[in-house]
């Protein structure tokens, strides 16, 4: 049983209950879910994850202190706290763990302004442009039981997915330093004879070919180390994480330099036609760079279509 089936069931035996028979007068108020940070919430969780953090547990998510008193929410939490401490095998924790709580009664707009920097969710442009991807992640990912009052799970909704100006804005640049590192910079750093430069240049083109893809997929990538994982179950171009590990774990010596370099331009190529494929690019040939600077001059608003290239980068 993973992390979200674990806390599917530990909330329907005890955590749906709980609520209907001691809060009745709150619940058109309340919302219940499994959301946020760990791997739990992506379905990510293994035997490995379960070192820390790990507990069956959900989320409970309060409006404002206006529709719901500070001594309501109060004993909410007593009461989520008394829920049974055992579960399925596997304990609730007697100490938060070191980020914080997870699971647990919280209120939504605190939830909002630790990820998004804002209490609503409504993000602006430069909002849109540097709050971490992962973040929105955790805001939009796992489960949301319920949501009667619909405040989170609009919000959910509204930030599923970058507005499709940002996404090209951040495409761009990305595709753009995709091209230096990989079809440009790659191969000079080896006639120079710099070979761990090289592979420097193999990391660079990875970080932003990885983001890229998730673009080209409309999803959101999640922190560093689940970025593979989660790029083997992408819809559009899932096999160029085998390339990329390729890339990343090979050296550069003799013929294997000539065949890492064919990989970059087969993971370009393939790049190239998905956003022919999707309308993105009106440019010809194989040189990113070209097809970065035209996926920029698609953007309709004028004063994203303007900034730096790099500025969402």
């Amino acid at each position: 049983m993973n992390g979200l089936a674990l806390s599917r069931a530990y909330f329907e035996q005890y955590g749906r209950p709980l609520l209907e028979e001691q809060f009745p007068d709150l619940l058109p108020f309340l919302a219940a879910g499994l959301f946020g940070s760990g791997s739990e919430c992506l379905g990510y969780d293994d035997e490995v994850s379960r070192d820390h953090d790990y507990e069956p547990g959900f989320c409970i998510m309060l409006p404002d202190e206006e529709t719901v008193d500070r001594r309501s929410a109060f004993l909410l939490e007593r009461a989520y706290a008394k829920l049974p401490r055992e579960f399925e095998g596997f304990r609730r924790q007697l100490i938060l763990p070191a980020g914080g709580a997870r699971h647990g009664v919280m209120r939504t707009a605190d939830f909002l302004m630790e990820k998004t920097g804002t209490p609503d969710g409504r993000l602006t442009l430069a909002q849109w442009f540097s709050v971490p991807q992962q973040s929105l992640l955790e805001v939009t990912n796992g489960e949301l039981y319920f949501d009667n009052c619909g405040e989170l799970a609009g919000v959910r909704e509204r930030l599923s997915y970058y507005p499709e100006d940002v996404r090209r804005k951040k495409l761009a640049g990305q595709l753009l330093l995709m091209g230096q590192a990989g079809q440009y910079n790659y191969a000079r750093c080896l006639q120079h004879k710099e070979t761990a430069a090289a592979q420097l240049a193999v990391f660079e083109f990875v970080k932003s070919a990885a983001e890229v893809l998730f673009m080209l997929n409309r999803s959101y990538q999640p922190y560093y180390k689940w970025t593979f994982r989660a790029m083997r179950g992408l819809t559009i171009l899932p096999f160029e994480a085998e390339l990329m590990e390729y890339l990343l774990t090979s050296d550069n010596d003799g013929d294997n330099a000539e065949e890492k370099y064919r990989v970059i331009e087969g993971i370009s190529l393939d790049v190239i036609e998905e956003l022919i494929r999707q309308d993105l690019t009106s440019a010809d040939g194989g040189d990113l760079e070209k097809h970065a600077y035209s996926v920029n001059d698609g953007i309709a608003d004028a004063q994203i279509r303007n900034l730096h290239i790099l500025a969402a980068i």
